[in-house]
Formats: structure tokens, C-alpha cells, sequence
């Protein structure tokens, strides 16, 4: 295995991470466990700022001359990432509206 395909399997899990963590933080939300909720945030957080980490080194590696070879994992990855960032935020919004709500 390449080092840059060990990279992308290191944003994949970290990705996968940020996910589920997030997604367990709406989860203790719903059950009015606002400091599991916000550790789970955190932790969600910290997952993603690793896989930002390694997508910024692989972009630098790249240097926009298309150096690293685009595959299909790679391109799951950022799918991964992406809808990681997005379930974060989502996230965020939700527990904030239920505390307004619950709390």
C-alpha cells in the first residue's frame, strides 16, 4: 500500500468518526444529555480536524498538477468528509434548537 493510500484510509476513518460521533451527539440530545452531546461534538470535532489535516497534506502533495491519483477510495473519502462537516453542523443547529426547547 502507497503512504498516500494509507492517507486517504486515515480520512476515511477519521471521517467515519466525525459521522458518528456527531450523529451520537443528536442521539444524547434527544435524551436531554447535553454534556454527552457536547462531548460527543467535540470528539466529532477533533475527528474532523485530523481528516482536514490529511486532505490539506494530500492537496499540498497534489499541488493542483494532478500528482496524486484520483481513485475511487479517494473520492469516498472526500464523499466521507464532506458529508461529515455537513452532519456537524446539522448536528450543532439540532441540539442548540432543543436546548432552546428542553433546557
Amino acid at each position: 500500500m502507497f503512504a498516500n493510500e494509507e492517507w486517504v484510509m486515515e480520512l476515511l476513518v477519521n471521517a467515519g468518526q466525525a459521522r458518528s460521533d456527531a450523529m451520537e451527539a443528536i442521539r444524547c440530545a434527544q435524551k436531554k444529555d447535553w454534556v454527552s452531546a457536547a462531548q460527543h461534538i467535540e470528539s466529532s470535532e477533533t475527528a474532523c480536524r485530523e481528516a482536514h489535516k490529511i486532505q490539506t497534506a494530500l492537496i499540498s502533495q497534489d499541488e493542483g498538477c494532478g500528482k496524486i491519483k484520483v481513485n475511487l477510495i479517494l473520492v469516498h473519502a472526500q464523499d466521507h468528509l464532506m458529508n461529515a462537516m455537513l452532519c456537524q453542523d446539522l448536528a450543532k443547529e439540532i441540539i442548540s434548537l432543543r436546548k432552546e426547547l428542553f433546557a
